[in-house]
């Protein structure tokens, strides 16, 4: 059986700053409300989301014979987390200011999971990084990480929404298991809800992403326009005005260490990029995703 002492221990060896273990089991009431958001359409352009649902919320139909699920978080909280001067045009999420983080976690489970076999030879299992249908904020809460705040973003006590997270999902049981997260500590805070600059927030914990400025940005764009508020990748505004986010300390992994400034960058000397030198700058972030291209029609919006 996997001691989860042991397995806490080697994931803050690794370079995680909180690490939960929690049961795998079926979780019929968030696939219930999941379906519910469905078929309201707020899936927008992200299609995906309508496949796999069944999977999404019972790890065990991803891999076979999972017992227990490992959810590691880590804080990548930087200064431009903070938020940004009045009037800044070219605003990116704190986020992709670093190296892409699933290579990043992907590599730090990796390494987890190695130091775990060396202990349980023949441990099989998979690690998940933010790619394959998995209600990984919810295996958070049920690994005792924390909550679902009102902008449906895991609220961590210590680090606030500023952590990204990584799953082993193991076919061992362990020895215990922790006690899943109780209720919220928003309290009567609606700052994320108040603060969205399109209303993308319609109902606590419901997202419109036919609204919402990173699914605009980002991901395949919804149809219809919205007013970008100035960000041309992502959108922090319902998380930097979150009081856990102000309080939380900036991140302490050297891996998420910003690779540039986007506060010192105006929206002329992002359109005077070329091919070249946006690979060259920002190659290693998750502004590939994006592309300059369509950085730059994001700045004319």
């Amino acid at each position: 059986m996997l001691d989860p002492k042991k397995i806490k221990t080697l994931a803050a060896d690794v370079g995680f700053d909180l690490c939960g273990v929690a049961p795998c089991r079926r979780l019929e009431q968030n696939e219930s409300w999941f379906r519910r958001w469905l078929s309201e359409g707020y899936q927008s352009s992200l299609e995906y989301l309508e496949r796999n649902a069944e999977k999404r919320f019972d790890p065990r139909l991803l891999v076979e014979g999972a017992r227990t699920a490992v959810v590691c978080a880590v804080s990548y909280k930087n200064r431009t987390g903070e938020g940004y001067p009045a009037g800044h045009r070219a605003k990116v999420a704190s986020y992709a200011c670093a190296r892409d983080y699933h290579a990043t976690i992907k590599t730090m489970l990796g390494r987890l999971f190695d130091a775990l076999k060396a202990v349980h030879p023949g441990l099989q299992g998979r690690a998940f990084v933010d790619t394959a249908p998995l209600a990984e904020k919810q295996l958070a809460v049920e690994a005792g990480l924390g909550w679902i705040g009102r902008q449906s973003l895991l609220v961590t006590p210590q680090f606030g929404t500023y952590v990204l997270l990584g799953e082993l999902l193991l076919c061992d049981q362990a020895e215990a298991y922790d006690i899943p997260f109780e209720g919220t500590r928003c309290g009567r805070c609606g700052n994320c809800i108040d603060s969205c600059p399109t209303g993308a927030i319609v109902a606590p914990r419901t997202i419109d992403t036919g609204r919402c400025i990173s699914c605009h940005t980002v991901e395949r764009q919804p149809s219809g326009e919205v007013d970008l508020d100035g960000w041309i990748f992502g959108c922090d505004r319902c998380q930097s005005c979150c009081p856990y986010n102000r309080n939380a300390p900036l991140h302490g992994n050297p891996a998420f260490d910003p690779l540039f400034d986007p506060v010192a960058m105006t929206p002329e000397e992002w359109a005077a990029l070329d091919d070249a030198e946006f690979t060259a700058r920002f190659g290693e972030t998750p502004l590939t995703r994006s592309g300059l291209e369509r950085l730059k029609r994001n700045i004319r919006k």
